[in-house]
């Protein structure tokens, strides 16, 4: 029976660098793994949209004339809100329509919702009518999440 003893000799600087140079490997393979998994994108992308981008109306009827109040919105933005349908007569019998929806546009462009708006007393009533407008065309602009 003959044994052959090895000896094995290391220096500690060479297992210093190669553990450091192990955890590196690990460190990258684990960045590589985090950075290109494929479920993360898409809900990412779901929680920072608020809006289904496109035009949403909804019907003001007031007297038997019905005007539309239109509201542009892209996905994390409102960009317009306006009255369609509003002839002559809607706008002579009602002459406060325009310039309440100027102010509360005004604010919630500002503001990106339809929360805290102020209105003047003289206008009171009828920039309720086109708040509460405005918010049912919103609320139907909403991303639904995928579980309600």
């Amino acid at each position: 029976m003959s044994a052959k003893t090895r000896i094995v000799v290391l220096h500690m600087r060479e297992v210093i660098y190669t553990a450091i140079f192990a955890a590196l490997a690990i460190l990258l393979i684990l960045l590589l793994v985090f950075m290109f998994r494929s479920g993360k994108k898409d809900s990412a992308a779901q929680e920072t949209m608020k809006y289904v981008s496109g035009v949403y109306t909804s019907s003001i009827v007031l007297n038997n004339q019905t005007m539309d109040l239109k509201v542009v919105v892209d996905d994390n933005r409102i960009n317009a809100i306006s009255l369609d349908n509003l002839d002559e007569t809607a706008a002579t019998m009602y002459p406060l329509m325009q310039p309440a929806l100027d102010h509360i546009s005004q604010q919630i462009y500002e503001k990106q919702s339809t929360e805290n708006i102020t209105y003047e007393e003289a206008n009171q009533y009828t920039s309720v009518v086109l708040l509460n407008a405005i918010k049912n065309a919103l609320s139907r602009a909403e991303v639904k999440e995928e579980g309600r």
